[in-house]
């Protein structure tokens, strides 16, 4: 266990943004889901700008690689464009 309060306030500022990371990780999980489920061009087309900003910056707060969000939007790109 931590002696010191410097040791004490990184535990607690490294599970806050444990819980942070978590959440906006899972949410970016669902919404690549949901566009991967589309199979309407029109649905798709409204869905992969909003998609790929939030990976941008999700990768710009470190939340996911930069190649992950990378990669996620050139397959979603082509996905969209197969419709």
């Amino acid at each position: 266990m931590a002696n010191h309060l410097s040791a004490k306030k990184r535990i607690r500022q490294t599970e806050a943004r444990k819980e942070h990371n978590r959440y906006y990780a899972k949410t970016m999980r669902h919404a690549v889901k949901k566009l991967r489920g589309v199979s309407e061009k029109k649905e798709a087309n409204e869905l992969y700008p909003k998609i790929a900003s939030m990976l941008d910056k999700l990768a710009k707060t470190n939340v996911i690689h930069k190649n992950k969000a990378a990669n996620l939007k050139s397959s979603l790109s082509k996905h969209v464009q197969s419709l």
